[in-house]
């Protein structure tokens, strides 16, 4: 079995690249706070962005296996609150920006280290500590 065509660390690998995209936005949205008519930007979510790309379904190998569920009630919502603009037309934020560099952070955190425990887990299945 080859690690590196694991669909988990792929996955990874793109979560931490949007999210270092997503960094370098609010970046530039908190440098530009100021400027005159400057409008903030961000990235859709993780979950659209990887939701253009077709999803497999896992296999049923057994009859009473359940299927896999899609969408319900404990999906995320989005909401949708329109940005007050100063009166220079700028409508940044600061603390809805912090607020997302710091989800975006954890975000990142989390990845890494999931990503981490599972090159762990194959060094030491391989008998590497």
């Amino acid at each position: 079995m080859d690690p590196t065509r694991i669909g988990l660390f792929t996955l990874a690998e793109q979560r931490l690249a949007w999210a270092e995209q997503r960094q370098a936005l609010l970046a530039e949205n908190i440098a530009n706070a100021s400027t005159p008519a400057y409008q903030p930007k961000d990235l859709q979510p993780f979950a659209q962005t990887l939701s253009r790309f077709a999803m497999e379904e896992p296999e049923r190998t057994q009859p009473n296996h359940l299927r896999g569920t899609e969408g319900g009630a404990l999906q995320p919502v989005q909401e949708s609150r329109p940005a007050a603009k100063s009166p220079d037309g700028n409508s940044v934020a600061l603390d809805r920006q912090l607020s997302k560099v710091a989800d975006t952070e954890t975000t990142q955190a989390l990845v890494t280290s999931i990503y981490k425990a599972y090159v762990g887990m194959f060094g030491m299945a391989l008998g590497k500590s």
